[in-house]
C-alpha cells in the first residue's frame, strides 16, 4: 500500500471540494454540452483529418461541416406545435343540441 505525497493529496482534496460549488458545476455543464458535439464531429463526420491542405481550406471544411450538422439537427426537430382545429360536430351531437340534451364535456365541437 502506498501513500501519495502530502502536496498531491492536499491538491486533490482542494480540487474535489471546488467541484462541489455551483460555479464550477455551471462551467462544467457548458463543457459537457460541447463534448457531445465535438465527439459527433470527430467520429461521425471524420473531422480528425482534413481533405485539403492549409489552414484556410481546413477552416472552410469545418464551417461547411458545422452548417451541414446544424441543418441535419434542425430537420430532425418536430414542427412547431399548433393548436389542433376542433372537429365538426357529429350527427349525434347535432341531434343532442337540437333537443337541448346536455353533452359530456369531453366531446370537442366548434365554438365550445
Amino acid at each position: 500500500m502506498g501513500f501519495r505525497p502530502r502536496e498531491l493529496r492536499d491538491l486533490q482534496l482542494r480540487v474535489r471540494a471546488e467541484q462541489q460549488t455551483p460555479e464550477w458545476k455551471a462551467r462544467y455543464a457548458v463543457r459537457s454540452g460541447v463534448e457531445g458535439t465535438v465527439n459527433e464531429f470527430a467520429h461521425a463526420h471524420g473531422m480528425r483529418r482534413c481533405r485539403h491542405r492549409g489552414q484556410g481550406k481546413a477552416h472552410i471544411q469545418h464551417v461547411l461541416t458545422a452548417i451541414a450538422v446544424n441543418i441535419e439537427r434542425l430537420s430532425g426537430l418536430a414542427p412547431a406545435e399548433e393548436a389542433p382545429t376542433p372537429r365538426q360536430p357529429t350527427a349525434f351531437q347535432n341531434y343532442l343540441d337540437q333537443r337541448e340534451i346536455p353533452r359530456l364535456k369531453s366531446w370537442r365541437t366548434l365554438g365550445s
